[in-house]
């Protein structure tokens, strides 16, 4: 047999470089379709840049390392998201797919199922019915409710016909909802009676719509709008109806045509539409396959909020295995009655709740008594060392113990996922040896159609985002005014761009800005700083620009937040800080001498200097009930408030190094100055919970 080209290029390198190196463990391997080289880092592969003058400096994903996934290798005939229901309905006809709690007398019973043919029938109805009210192929659709299973028969119905879903939410409040409406310009929307009294509230400024469709809603008990709207109202049920009796064929999408429009809440007031088209779903899909195999006897529960990428994906990847989707009721509070009743055996989550079953079961050892506690302890000491070390763990702990800790997700779950921002490592290895089985994390955002990079299931390290999805490819880029390059030693910083079939089309009707992110060649800059560790694993440390991201997912602009408070007559400077582990902001606070002075005198309250002042728990409440007047004045939205701060008498200056020649605050150098006062009111926060949140979940 000859010898190619690549192979005698491969083994003059082999043996001019490293002549005694056994051939096998030689890191570079040769492209047989290119006569390329990469280097094998166990998770991920580097290539370099340009053929012949690029950097090393290209990651992607070691299960596909010539090739970016743009489609699933066991079906590469599907191209769009219609073509995944088609080939789920055909697959998985009378599977279990929509489930939800039937109630009966006011009692919340069991799950009851629509097969993947039920789903098909009614998808095609309601599409049918949509067309019956003279929606073209284009037309936006909006979906303004929480998950449940009408959800995603209208999302299979856009696909179907060629219409555009976009997701609406009302945590932004009713002017974000009638901008993306105006914005997007939405013919139908699909809402839910709560929901439809805030559309009605401004029925006069939202003119594109000429359909209202009420999920949930029965015709008789629909307000009747005067014919001057020119918008019809209508029940789901009668839409159903409608289009069942006037039955359409599919206008199938290609690839190429946009899917969905999802608009982020984005840190600047305006949300941005980020337009995803079948192609950009279907390749970070397709790319997941590679590592993530689910089964038609697996079950899903869907909580999480369809209107963000991270659920959407979730469903996309369902639907293609033809796993069982039930639906929660509605209620966080109710969401552990759903899961006992559902017992799902996929459970995806953000580090938020992870961190509250990690509290509550770490509250319940340490209150249950010496012995129990002790048990415990030696039971996860044992089990982590054989989850650590690749070996099997005794089944005795799990009977004894981590059973139990089970059934609080129903006893099933084989596969937990996390996403949306850091899981700390330490609560991490805790819900694997508790659970027994995979948690993988993952990084990604809606410009990515979701998926970044996840984690392999045998990967035991911790505090990394993983490897590349197949279907992308990763590069860092030199920050140098943070001082971040891919020089640095001992692991290459920089800002992590992404490139491939996964790269959203754009923002909607906003070139600037999309050009702002995706630069010539195709790489979208995602703001967020990485490193690289060994074996080719992502790890994020840092945002390029002052923006962050909660515990909860909602990006802060904090300059935004500061601006606001500067208003606030005890407030001289200030200097606002949160992070992805805490869900809450926490504020620095320089006073004001006289106006604080000014307000203890006129309380009585009597103190030595302006730092015993500052200290006074009194004081701090004035000041923090104060900006809270401002803010809800400047309409910050719940999760942009303050919700401790620490009063300090001495100002930012750019002596002490707190502030820029042009007197904004050095964020990273005010974060280390006050290191122990924010370590400080997180842990007061921790104890205290002061916005109400739902009660602990174990």
């Amino acid at each position: 047999m000859m010898e190619s080209a690549a192979e005698r290029r491969l083994r003059l390198i082999q043996t001019h470089l490293i002549p005694d190196l056994d051939q096998s463990s030689f890191p570079i391997s040769a492209n047989p379709s290119a006569g390329e080289f990469f280097i094998d880092q166990k998770y991920s592969v580097v290539l370099p840049e340009r053929l012949q003058t690029g950097k090393w400096n290209v990651y992607r994903s070691a299960r596909s390392p010539l090739k970016r996934v743009d489609r699933f290798p066991d079906h590469p005939e599907i191209g769009s998201l219609h073509d995944i229901f088609v080939h789920s309905v055909e697959s998985f006809q009378d599977y279990k797919y929509l489930g939800t709690r039937i109630r009966i007398d006011g009692t919340v019973g069991d799950y009851k199922w629509m097969t993947y043919g039920e789903a098909g029938t009614a998808r095609s109805a309601i599409g049918s019915g949509l067309w019956h009210h003279r929606l073209q192929p284009g037309a936006c659709v909006g979906l303004y409710f929480i998950n449940r299973p009408e959800w995603m028969i209208v999302d299979h119905a856009c696909s179907a016909f060629s219409y555009i879903s976009v997701p609406l939410y009302d945590t932004l409040g009713p002017d974000a909802v009638k901008y993306i409406v105006n914005h997007a310009e939405i013919q139908a929307i699909f809402c839910v009676p709560s929901t439809l009294n805030t559309l009605l509230s401004f029925l006069s400024e939202i003119p594109s719509v000429r359909v209202i469709v009420v999920v949930g809603g029965v015709d008789e008990h629909l307000p009747s709008l005067p014919s001057a709207t020119g918008v019809k109202l209508v029940s789901y049920t009668m839409l159903l109806s409608q289009g069942s009796s006037n039955m359409r064929p599919f206008c199938p999408p290609r690839s190429e045509d946009v899917a969905t429009i999802c608009y982020t809440s984005g840190t600047t007031g305006t949300p941005k539409g980020v337009v995803l088209s079948h192609g950009n779903l279907i390749s970070s899909a397709a790319g997941m396959t590679l590592s993530i195999k689910f089964y038609s006897s697996d079950i899903y529960i869907s909580y999480l909020p369809l209107a963000h990428i991270y659920e959407r994906a979730n469903q996309i990847m369902s639907a293609y295995y033809g796993v069982a989707v039930g639906f929660y009721q509605g209620d966080n509070l109710k969401l552990m009655d759903d899961l006992a009743a559902l017992r799902p055996t996929i459970f995806s989550s953000v580090p938020r709740l992870y961190n509250r079953i990690y509290a509550g079961i770490t509250n319940a050892v340490k209150s249950s008594g010496v012995l129990k506690e002790r048990l415990f302890n030696a039971a996860y000491n044992s089990k982590r060392q054989a989850v650590m070390n690749g070996r099997k763990p005794s089944p005795m702990w799990d009977s004894l113990v981590f059973n139990k800790i089970k059934d609080k997700l129903g006893g099933r779950v084989r596969y937990l996922t996390s996403g949306a921002s850091p899981l700390s490592p330490d609560v991490m290895e805790f819900l694997r040896v508790c659970f027994g089985c995979p948690v993988i994390e993952g990084y990604g955002m809606t410009e990515t159609s979701c998926v970044i990079s996840t984690m392999d299931e045998d990967d035991n390290l911790t505090g990394h985002v993983g490897s590349p999805n197949p279907a992308c490819e990763i590069k860092l880029v030199d920050v140098p005014e943070m001082s971040y390059t891919s020089e640095d030693q001992p692991h290459p910083r920089g800002e992590i761009c992404v490139r491939g079939h996964i790269i959203f089309q754009g923002y909607y009707k906003d070139e600037v800005q999309t050009r702002e992110v995706v630069d010539d060649e195709g790489w979208l800059h995602t703001g967020d700083i990485g490193l690289w560790l060994p074996g080719g694993r992502l790890k994020i440390i840092d945002r390029k620009k002052n923006i962050f991201k909660l515990a909860q997912g909602e990006y802060i602009a904090p300059e935004k937040i500061e601006n606001v408070y500067a208003k606030c007559k005890f407030v001289a400077q200030c200097f606002v800080y949160g992070d992805s582990l805490n869900s809450y902001l926490v504020a620095v606070i320089c006073v004001d001498p006289d106006v604080l002075k000014e307000w203890a005198a006129s309380e009585n309250i009597k103190y030595e200097d302006l730092g015993q002042l500052c200290a006074d728990p009194r004081a701090k409440a004035a000041v923090l009930d104060d900006m809270d007047a401002v803010g809800r004045e400047a309409q910050l939205r719940g999760f942009e408030f303050v919700k401790a701060i620490t009063l300090v008498p001495e100002p930012f200056t750019l002596e002490n190094g707190l502030l820029t020649p042009t007197f904004k605050v050095k964020r990273p150098q005010a974060k280390e100055y006050f290191a122990q006062a924010i370590a400080r009111m997180y842990t007061e926060l921790s104890t205290s919970d002061p916005t109400g949140a739902p009660q602990k979940m174990f």
